[in-house]
Protein backbone atom coordinates (compact mmCIF):
# COMPACT_ATOMS: atom_id res chain seq x y z
CA UNK A 1 0.00 0.00 0.00
CA UNK A 2 2.61 2.43 1.17
CA UNK A 3 4.79 1.54 -2.11
CA UNK A 4 2.36 2.39 -4.28
CA UNK A 5 1.62 5.57 -2.72
CA UNK A 6 4.77 6.61 -2.65
CA UNK A 7 5.31 6.02 -7.07
CA UNK A 8 2.14 7.67 -7.24
CA UNK A 9 3.63 10.49 -9.16
CA UNK A 10 5.09 7.55 -11.73
CA UNK A 11 1.72 5.91 -11.84
CA UNK A 12 -0.25 9.63 -12.44
CA UNK A 13 -1.31 11.23 -15.42
CA UNK A 14 -1.78 15.25 -15.23
CA UNK A 15 -4.14 15.05 -17.63
CA UNK A 16 -7.72 14.02 -16.60
CA UNK A 17 -9.00 14.37 -19.96
CA UNK A 18 -9.19 15.82 -23.94
CA UNK A 19 -11.61 17.62 -25.31
CA UNK A 20 -10.47 16.96 -29.08
CA UNK A 21 -6.62 18.32 -29.27
CA UNK A 22 -7.32 20.11 -25.65
CA UNK A 23 -6.08 18.72 -22.65
CA UNK A 24 -7.51 19.30 -19.62
CA UNK A 25 -5.45 18.83 -16.89
CA UNK A 26 -6.62 17.94 -12.94
CA UNK A 27 -4.68 20.51 -11.78
CA UNK A 28 -6.78 23.53 -13.78
CA UNK A 29 -9.94 21.63 -12.89
CA UNK A 30 -8.93 21.71 -8.80
CA UNK A 31 -8.72 25.29 -9.21
CA UNK A 32 -11.95 26.01 -11.35
CA UNK A 33 -13.14 23.93 -8.00
CA UNK A 34 -11.70 26.01 -5.84
CA UNK A 35 -13.33 29.02 -6.72
CA UNK A 36 -16.82 27.77 -7.40
CA UNK A 37 -16.43 26.46 -4.09
CA UNK A 38 -15.80 29.68 -2.39
CA UNK A 39 -18.28 31.48 -4.10
CA UNK A 40 -20.83 28.79 -3.47
CA UNK A 41 -20.10 28.66 -0.05
CA UNK A 42 -19.86 32.24 0.69
CA UNK A 43 -23.57 32.06 -1.23
CA UNK A 44 -24.49 29.98 1.36
CA UNK A 45 -23.02 31.33 4.55
CA UNK A 46 -24.44 34.54 4.22
CA UNK A 47 -28.19 33.80 3.59
CA UNK A 48 -27.53 30.78 6.76
CA UNK A 49 -26.02 33.75 8.57
CA UNK A 50 -28.01 36.78 7.99
CA UNK A 51 -25.13 38.63 6.35
CA UNK A 52 -26.46 41.95 4.97
CA UNK A 53 -25.29 40.63 1.52
CA UNK A 54 -27.38 39.03 -1.32
CA UNK A 55 -26.87 36.69 -3.93
CA UNK A 56 -26.30 39.88 -6.35
CA UNK A 57 -24.10 41.28 -3.85
CA UNK A 58 -21.99 38.08 -3.44
CA UNK A 59 -21.79 37.68 -7.28
CA UNK A 60 -21.00 41.58 -8.33
CA UNK A 61 -17.92 41.12 -5.40
CA UNK A 62 -16.53 38.10 -6.28
CA UNK A 63 -15.65 39.42 -9.92
CA UNK A 64 -13.79 42.18 -8.12
CA UNK A 65 -12.14 40.01 -5.42
CA UNK A 66 -11.00 37.32 -8.70
CA UNK A 67 -9.20 40.29 -10.25
CA UNK A 68 -8.26 42.11 -7.10
CA UNK A 69 -6.56 38.04 -6.30
CA UNK A 70 -5.09 37.61 -9.54
CA UNK A 71 -3.15 40.59 -9.97
CA UNK A 72 -1.80 40.33 -6.68
CA UNK A 73 -0.89 37.32 -6.76
CA UNK A 74 1.17 37.93 -10.10
CA UNK A 75 2.44 41.35 -8.60
CA UNK A 76 3.18 39.76 -5.14
CA UNK A 77 5.67 37.02 -6.90
CA UNK A 78 7.57 39.47 -9.07
CA UNK A 79 8.08 41.39 -5.90
CA UNK A 80 8.70 38.36 -3.30
CA UNK A 81 10.30 35.66 -5.42
CA UNK A 82 11.31 36.80 -9.01
CA UNK A 83 14.72 37.21 -9.12
CA UNK A 84 14.13 39.21 -12.32
CA UNK A 85 12.35 42.33 -10.50
CA UNK A 86 13.46 45.23 -11.87
CA UNK A 87 13.46 43.85 -15.53
CA UNK A 88 9.83 43.44 -15.12
CA UNK A 89 9.65 46.88 -13.75
CA UNK A 90 11.23 48.67 -16.80
CA UNK A 91 8.97 46.12 -19.20
CA UNK A 92 5.66 46.15 -17.29
CA UNK A 93 3.75 44.77 -20.08
CA UNK A 94 5.58 41.11 -20.00
CA UNK A 95 3.64 40.73 -16.47
CA UNK A 96 0.95 39.32 -18.06
CA UNK A 97 2.94 38.05 -21.29
CA UNK A 98 1.82 34.16 -21.87
CA UNK A 99 4.42 33.71 -24.31
CA UNK A 100 8.29 32.85 -24.44
CA UNK A 101 10.30 33.27 -27.59
CA UNK A 102 6.56 32.91 -29.85
CA UNK A 103 5.73 30.02 -27.41
CA UNK A 104 2.62 29.57 -25.45
CA UNK A 105 3.79 28.81 -21.83
CA UNK A 106 0.76 30.15 -19.86
CA UNK A 107 1.39 32.90 -16.84
CA UNK A 108 3.98 31.23 -14.20
CA UNK A 109 4.61 32.14 -10.98
CA UNK A 110 1.91 33.20 -8.57
CA UNK A 111 2.08 34.32 -4.76
CA UNK A 112 -0.66 33.39 -2.23
CA UNK A 113 0.78 36.72 -0.10
CA UNK A 114 0.67 39.16 -3.15
CA UNK A 115 -3.16 37.83 -4.03
CA UNK A 116 -4.00 38.43 -0.55
CA UNK A 117 -3.01 41.66 -0.14
CA UNK A 118 -4.31 42.39 -3.77
CA UNK A 119 -7.74 40.76 -2.45
CA UNK A 120 -7.73 42.99 0.37
CA UNK A 121 -7.35 46.20 -1.71
CA UNK A 122 -9.88 44.96 -4.39
CA UNK A 123 -12.75 44.08 -1.20
CA UNK A 124 -11.77 47.62 0.54
CA UNK A 125 -12.86 49.42 -3.07
CA UNK A 126 -15.82 47.56 -3.91
CA UNK A 127 -17.01 48.47 0.32
CA UNK A 128 -16.18 51.88 -0.45
CA UNK A 129 -18.17 51.72 -3.88
CA UNK A 130 -21.28 50.24 -2.80
CA UNK A 131 -21.10 51.37 0.84
CA UNK A 132 -20.96 47.81 2.23
CA UNK A 133 -19.17 47.03 5.99
CA UNK A 134 -15.50 45.96 4.88
CA UNK A 135 -14.91 44.15 8.28
CA UNK A 136 -18.11 42.18 7.99
CA UNK A 137 -17.10 41.06 4.10
CA UNK A 138 -13.99 40.05 5.52
CA UNK A 139 -15.47 37.76 8.18
CA UNK A 140 -17.82 35.69 5.52
CA UNK A 141 -14.43 35.11 3.33
CA UNK A 142 -12.30 34.53 6.03
CA UNK A 143 -14.88 31.22 6.71
CA UNK A 144 -15.08 30.79 3.06
CA UNK A 145 -11.53 30.47 1.84
CA UNK A 146 -10.47 27.35 3.48
CA UNK A 147 -12.89 25.72 1.14
CA UNK A 148 -10.78 26.80 -2.14
CA UNK A 149 -7.49 26.60 -0.61
CA UNK A 150 -8.02 23.13 0.07
CA UNK A 151 -8.69 22.81 -3.25
CA UNK A 152 -5.72 24.37 -4.76
CA UNK A 153 -2.97 22.99 -2.56
CA UNK A 154 -4.26 19.54 -3.74
CA UNK A 155 -3.87 20.74 -7.16
CA UNK A 156 -0.28 21.57 -6.49
CA UNK A 157 -0.26 18.13 -5.54
CA UNK A 158 -1.48 16.61 -8.49
CA UNK A 159 0.55 18.90 -10.80
CA UNK A 160 3.54 17.97 -9.00
CA UNK A 161 4.90 21.32 -8.44
CA UNK A 162 5.50 23.31 -4.60
CA UNK A 163 7.13 19.93 -3.64
CA UNK A 164 8.31 19.29 -0.22
CA UNK A 165 12.19 18.54 1.09
CA UNK A 166 13.49 15.30 1.16
CA UNK A 167 12.78 12.86 3.52
CA UNK A 168 12.73 9.29 4.76
CA UNK A 169 9.52 8.91 6.01
CA UNK A 170 7.26 6.38 4.99
CA UNK A 171 4.60 9.10 3.85
CA UNK A 172 7.36 10.79 1.59
CA UNK A 173 6.67 10.26 -2.35
CA UNK A 174 8.71 9.61 -5.03
CA UNK A 175 9.85 13.00 -6.85
CA UNK A 176 12.07 12.38 -9.77
CA UNK A 177 15.06 10.30 -7.97
CA UNK A 178 14.37 12.13 -4.65
CA UNK A 179 11.56 10.94 -1.73
CA UNK A 180 9.82 14.02 -0.32
CA UNK A 181 7.30 15.29 2.12
CA UNK A 182 4.14 16.11 0.33
CA UNK A 183 3.88 19.15 1.84
CA UNK A 184 1.36 20.59 -0.66
CA UNK A 185 -1.03 17.80 1.06
CA UNK A 186 -0.31 18.97 4.29
CA UNK A 187 -0.59 22.91 3.16
CA UNK A 188 -4.29 21.53 2.03
CA UNK A 189 -4.81 19.89 5.63
CA UNK A 190 -3.59 22.49 7.91
CA UNK A 191 -3.91 25.49 6.42
CA UNK A 192 -7.39 24.82 4.40
CA UNK A 193 -9.43 22.08 6.20
CA UNK A 194 -8.13 23.00 9.91
CA UNK A 195 -8.30 27.02 9.75
CA UNK A 196 -11.88 26.12 7.96
CA UNK A 197 -13.13 24.01 10.73
CA UNK A 198 -11.63 26.32 13.71
CA UNK A 199 -13.59 29.55 11.48
CA UNK A 200 -16.77 27.94 10.78
CA UNK A 201 -16.97 26.50 14.82
CA UNK A 202 -16.45 29.93 16.46
CA UNK A 203 -18.53 32.23 13.61
CA UNK A 204 -21.29 32.68 15.75
CA UNK A 205 -19.46 33.88 18.70
CA UNK A 206 -17.33 36.38 17.25
CA UNK A 207 -17.89 39.64 19.37
CA UNK A 208 -16.93 41.76 16.69
CA UNK A 209 -16.81 42.34 12.82
CA UNK A 210 -13.35 42.07 11.36
CA UNK A 211 -12.49 39.07 14.61
CA UNK A 212 -13.00 36.01 12.69
CA UNK A 213 -10.62 37.73 9.48
CA UNK A 214 -8.16 38.87 11.83
CA UNK A 215 -8.19 35.05 13.32
CA UNK A 216 -8.07 33.60 9.75
CA UNK A 217 -4.54 35.60 9.77
CA UNK A 218 -3.42 34.45 12.46
CA UNK A 219 -3.87 30.75 11.90
CA UNK A 220 -3.20 30.79 8.23
CA UNK A 221 0.31 32.89 8.68
CA UNK A 222 1.28 30.04 12.13
CA UNK A 223 0.12 27.07 10.10
CA UNK A 224 1.97 28.13 6.96
CA UNK A 225 5.05 28.95 8.73
CA UNK A 226 4.77 25.44 10.11
CA UNK A 227 4.61 23.52 6.80
CA UNK A 228 7.40 25.70 5.19
CA UNK A 229 9.31 23.43 7.49
CA UNK A 230 8.24 20.86 5.46
CA UNK A 231 8.51 22.54 2.06
CA UNK A 232 10.79 22.92 -0.22
CA UNK A 233 12.18 26.83 -0.77
CA UNK A 234 12.25 28.13 -3.76
CA UNK A 235 15.18 27.17 -6.18
CA UNK A 236 15.70 30.87 -7.47
CA UNK A 237 15.79 32.48 -3.75
CA UNK A 238 16.79 29.15 -1.44
CA UNK A 239 16.79 30.00 1.95
CA UNK A 240 17.00 33.32 3.70
CA UNK A 241 18.83 32.19 6.86
CA UNK A 242 20.39 29.30 7.42
CA UNK A 243 18.52 25.99 6.53
CA UNK A 244 15.32 26.58 7.95
CA UNK A 245 14.03 30.48 6.98
CA UNK A 246 12.20 30.57 3.65
CA UNK A 247 10.22 33.97 2.22
CA UNK A 248 6.94 31.88 2.33
CA UNK A 249 7.90 31.47 6.27
CA UNK A 250 8.63 34.80 6.57
CA UNK A 251 6.11 36.57 4.83
CA UNK A 252 3.38 34.18 6.83
CA UNK A 253 5.06 35.37 9.80
CA UNK A 254 4.83 39.09 8.96
CA UNK A 255 0.94 38.00 8.10
CA UNK A 256 0.59 36.75 11.55
CA UNK A 257 1.71 39.17 13.39
CA UNK A 258 0.01 42.19 11.24
CA UNK A 259 -3.27 39.90 11.88
CA UNK A 260 -3.08 39.78 15.62
CA UNK A 261 -2.34 43.54 15.88
CA UNK A 262 -5.06 44.37 13.76
CA UNK A 263 -7.30 41.96 15.81
CA UNK A 264 -5.95 43.90 18.91
CA UNK A 265 -6.65 47.58 17.28
CA UNK A 266 -9.68 46.82 15.85
CA UNK A 267 -11.02 45.12 19.77
CA UNK A 268 -9.77 48.31 21.04
CA UNK A 269 -12.45 50.52 18.66
CA UNK A 270 -15.44 47.99 18.42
Amino acid sequence: MMENWQHIYSAFNPVAFKIFALSVHWYGLMYVSALLGVYAFARWLAAKDGYPFTKEDVDNYFFWAEVGVILGARLGYILFYDTHTAWYIMHPWQIFNPFMDGTFVGIRGFSYHGGLLGFLLASYLWCKKNKKSFWLLMDLTAVSAGVGYTFGRIGNFLNQELVGRPTDSPFGIWVGATLRHPSQLYEAFFEGVVVFAILYSIRLKKTFDGQLAMVYGILYGLLRAFCEFFREPDPQIGYLLGSWLTMGMLLSFMTAVVSAVGYAYIRSKK
